[in-house]
């Protein structure tokens, strides 16, 4: 079964009660379901909401992303893929720095063959299920040292006993293949599987989920061609078009009512969608009523348009709206910091969707490492990013002699310091502070066998030296980290382990490498919420300010050149628009410094596909919208205030004479172009952008500006 499950139509609901009827009227156990999603935080609503509707909870039953059920299998199944039972998740972090040391070890040049660069190049072969071995080489240098990279940091991780998350995948792939007998058992347990999100899946799901459907197994697939917008990670969206051929027969369902939209904004979503080639087909609609029309709003600059969402934002909290029924979307994160400015500001709270991780911040990931470091002292990138944190006076060039040792003996970091350490081979101070440093973790991996893990993670935090190095940063940030650590002791004391047989330190740290991906804003904060259009996929909001809506930044200006980047842009745009409930403001710019350049914004095509009925103008100096002019949709925006906009906006009481957009002439720069403002009264000072290219901020008393026009 296909079920294409357009925008706020319910597909989670859909699959809670297909799983609940599967178990409740067919009597199908749970064990002969499994159910796969994209994020941690979907497969536990997803589990939870169906533990609900039973009645009963659900632990063995295989619902998770497609990370965590590999994970699980290859705990299950690690002599079989050829691993130790401890095997170590590698996180992405982690694996950016084994990168780097094998570019170091390989003497490469790091500016041309970037760590990160050569990191994405890996996962993109395993996400195509391709090893070293399978990848011609001869063609270019650049290619064959790339090729060089990868089967050195496979040989490494092989030997440090790690396994990053393209691996997961694509070695649980390859153990099903290679084992008819193991295949045979998931085959004929798992009668019914069900994938959600389908349009993002990428070439290696897509084959884990065809050789793990067996002749008796029914697949169910749902997802939304209109909102693949993950290509640039490996989604591939013709694996949703795939499905009905290779999966035949396949009975399709078209989930086309939306519970979340007013008809104005679904209307408008339809008709920009429509202008995309080889779609599946739907057309979504509402009994939400018919709604307010969409707001348009022609900045004259970046700096225009932060202000003038920040004062509709304070205006709808002055009406009764809380701050976190607010978002703002954008194409781009180097849109935020002007953003950010204009709520500050004003003194509107707000959160950036998406921001740094809990798993990722320094202090954390410095205490995971001396745990992971505790459960295997085979693991290297754990050992090399805390040998000397808290710094103890091993140094660099200590440092590279252990890494020559494990390289030209062909051992582990820990076993070449060991080795170091006997053969005398270190200066007196440098052996004696990594012999410390050894003894300290050895203490701490006898002391764990008596410990709760919360017992140990508190003593290893603390005596290791992390909560008096991190705390001693200055000022808040110092308290953050300390708080920060704290809360890493109580998330192991609520920390329940599912598997009786395996190490409680085991199974929390895979725990956390797999959350590391997850967001971790608090969804309770009465904040504005900023986010990238990406990261909005699947949330909702009352209020929907979506900004930057030009040519060249969305659609971006590197997804021009080719119909399938436009397309992809045109469903980003789709998902954009209908992630607004009640209200919908989309902003654009005439002038938009952005990356250090000046860019001159053409409203986006796909505002200009949307039925100029829809849309209504807004005037910033008296707030009142009139029906949008199609000629808006020219090659010139549409006009601007003829007096400064703060009088009216910010409640100002002094008088320039001059606009936004004004121009002006100077006895010493000569002619220009008013574009923002800033301060009041005898202090106010303008900031102009002269025809010669230059653009200064000057203070209106001295500047001595003559009007032109």
């Amino acid at each position: 079964m296909l079920v294409l499950a357009g925008a706020g139509s319910g597909k989670t609901r859909v699959l809670v009660e297909r799983m609940a009827f599967l178990m409740q009227h067919n009597g199908l156990s749970p064990h002969a379901l499994m159910a796969v999603t994209f994020t941690n935080k979907a497969a536990r609503e997803m589990r939870e909401r169906l533990e609900q509707r039973v009645g009963r909870q659900l632990f063995q039953m295989w619902v998770g992303t497609f990370h965590g059920l590999a994970h699980r299998f290859l705990r299950a199944h690690w002599r079989d893929a050829g691993l130790i039972e401890a095997f170590v998740i590698l996180d992405a972090d982690d694996q950016v720095r084994l990168v780097k040391r094998v570019i170091q070890e390989l003497g490469l040049d790091d500016a041309k063959f970037k760590p990160r660069a050569l990191a994405g190049f890996i996962n993109g072969c395993k996400d195509q299920g391709e090893r070293p071995h399978h990848l011609q080489t001869g063609r270019d240098y650049y290619h064959d040292r790339c090729v060089e990279v990868y089967r050195r940091y496979e040989a490494l991780c092989l030997q440090s006993h790690l396994v990053d998350f393209g691996e997961l995948l694509l070695r649980t792939f390859e153990t099903l293949k290679s084992n008819a007998a193991l295949l045979e058992h998931y085959q004929a347990r798992f009668r019914h599987v069900l994938i959600d999100e389908f349009q993002d899946t990428n070439t290696i799901q897509y084959a884990w989920i065809r050789l793990l459907a067996g002749p008796h197994t029914c697949v169910t697939a749902v997802g939304d061609d209109d909102q693949s917008i993950y290509a640039w990670r490996g989604a591939r969206i013709e694996n949703i078009h795939r499905f009905q051929t290779e999966f035949a027969p396949v009975h399709v369902v078209r989930l086309e009512q939306n519970y979340r939209s007013t008809e104005v904004i679904l209307e408008a979503a339809n008709a920009v969608i429509a202008n995309n080639q080889g779609r599946m087909g739907k057309q979504l609609w509402t009994d939400q009523g018919r709604g307010e029309p969409i707001s348009l709003y022609a900045a004259f600059n970046e700096q225009d348009e932060a202000r003038f969402v920040a004062n509709r934002m304070m205006k709808a909290h002055d009406q009764g709206a809380k701050y976190s029924d607010l978002a703002i979307l954008y194409r781009s994160n180097a849109q935020s910091r002007v953003l950010e400015d204009a709520l500050l500001r004003a003194g509107i709270p707000y959160r950036i969707y998406g921001g740094q991780r809990f798993y990722e911040r320094l202090e954390i990931k410095n205490a995971l490492m001396y745990l992971r470091l505790i459960q295997s002292r085979l693991d290297d990138t754990a050992f090399e990013r805390v040998v000397n944190v808290p710094p103890r006076g091993i140094g660099d060039k200590t440092v590279d002699l252990i890494r020559d040792t494990a390289r030209d003996q062909g051992m582990g970091l820990w076993q070449a310091s060991t080795f170091l350490i006997e053969q005398r081979a270190l200066s007196g101070r440098a052996r004696a502070q990594l012999a410390g440093f050894l003894a300290l973790i050895d203490r701490f991996d006898v002391k764990a066998l008596d410990l709760e893990l919360h017992e140990l993670t508190a003593q290893v935090v603390d005596e290791s030296g992390l909560l008096a190095y991190h705390g001693s940063e200055k000022g808040e940030r110092g308290q953050a980290r300390i708080d920060n650590l704290n809360e890493l002791v109580s998330a192991c004391r609520g920390f329940e382990p599912e598997d009786p047989d395996l190490p409680v330190l085991l199974q929390f740290l895979s725990q956390a490498s797999l959350d590391a991906g997850d967001n971790q804003a608090d969804p309770d904060a009465d904040a504005v919420q900023l986010m990238t259009l990406h990261s909005a996929k699947g949330l909702e909001f009352p209020d929907v300010f979506l900004v930057g809506a030009e040519e060249e930044l969305f659609p971006h200006r590197m997804s021009m050149d080719s119909d399938g980047g436009l397309e992809e842009e045109r469903r980003l745009a789709y998902v954009g628009l209908t992630r607004a409930m009640r209200r919908l403001t989309i902003t654009y710019a005439e002038s938009r410094r952005l990356n250090g350049r000046d860019h001159f914004g053409l409203l986006s095509r796909f505002i200009r596909e949307i039925p100029a009925e829809l849309i209504e103008e807004v005037r910033l100096e008296t707030q009142v919208s009139r029906p949008f002019a199609p000629s808006a949709f020219g090659a010139r925006p549409v006009a601007r205030p003829q007096r400064h906009p703060r009088a009216d906006a910010w409640g100002d009481d002094f008088e320039t004479g001059l606009a936004i957009g004004s121009r002006v002439d100077h006895s010493m720069f000569g002619e220009g172009t008013v574009l923002a403002f800033e301060g009041a009264g005898a202090n106010v000072k303008v900031q102009v952008r002269f025809d010669d290219g230059g653009s200064r901020w000057l203070v209106m008393a001295y500047a001595k500006l003559v009007p032109l026009g």
